[in-house]
């Protein structure tokens, strides 16, 4: 899968997942979606993002957990 949105450069912000060049980290978005945060409140909490940065941090998160192995304890 290709992520036309997301980048990451080893100078800014630690080398992070970030959303097209901007120092806002893939995390930093699907955490204030985890929080409870509309689309439309974290575009207006970050005008620099569309909800199209939102959805693709979202893509990219749910692929990064597919091509891992998560350490989970059983039944939880």
């Amino acid at each position: 899968m290709h992520f036309a949105r997301i980048t990451v450069n080893p100078a800014q912000m630690g080398g992070v997942s970030c959303l097209r060049g901007l120092p806002i980290p893939v995390a930093t978005v699907v955490g204030t979606i985890a929080d409870g945060m509309a689309v439309g409140e974290i575009t207006s909490e970050l005008p620099d993002l569309t909800a199209e940065d939102v959805r693709e941090a979202l893509l990219f998160a749910a692929e990064a957990v597919r091509e891992q192995q998560l350490p989970l304890l059983a039944g939880a």
